[in-house]
């Protein structure tokens, strides 16, 4: 199980090292072998390798003559990267996809359970507050999350 938010830094050649307290978890998960694909958010999401082939399975299962369910594929396959870790626990994000995600040098790890989100740290940030915002404009909760108690 992957939480918590994480400051990382991506090096000139643009590979980021994971957290310690995540290497030994992905070590007995994938063997250190990770995916990584785009969001339609602007960020990028990382798999263990047995985690993205679930989820590869089911949007290859979708119906191709569903425009949506194309548009998904075409993201997230079409995107899809194999990494591993190397034996410093860092991972090369491919310029494609720092790109894609406007990731510069700072950036935030987000743990959201069985994989992380990578997001540029300003662009992060920026988000943060938007969401902050539209949620103080918001009144109701919708009805899965009536009996949520914070």
């Amino acid at each position: 199980m992957f939480r918590g938010a994480t400051k990382i830094t991506l090096d000139d050649k643009g590979r980021m090292v994971m957290p310690t307290r995540y290497r030994e978890q992905i070590a007995e998960l994938a063997q250190g072998k990770l995916v990584m694909t785009v969001d339609r958010d602007p960020c990028l999401l990382i798999y263990p390798l047995p985690e993205w082939d679930l989820i590869e399975s089911k949007l290859m299962h979708l119906p191709t003559l569903h425009a949506q369910a194309r548009r998904l594929q075409r993201l997230m396959v079409g995107h899809a990267t194999d990494l591993e870790l190397d034996s410093h626990g860092r991972v090369l994000v491919p310029p494609e996809l720092r790109t894609y995600a406007t990731l510069e040098r700072h950036g935030m790890l987000i743990g959201q359970g069985n994989r992380f989100e990578l997001w540029d740290e300003s662009v992060w940030t920026a988000q943060l507050e938007q969401w902050r915002k539209t949620e103080q404009a918001a009144t109701e909760l919708p009805a899965q999350l009536d009996g949520l108690s914070l």
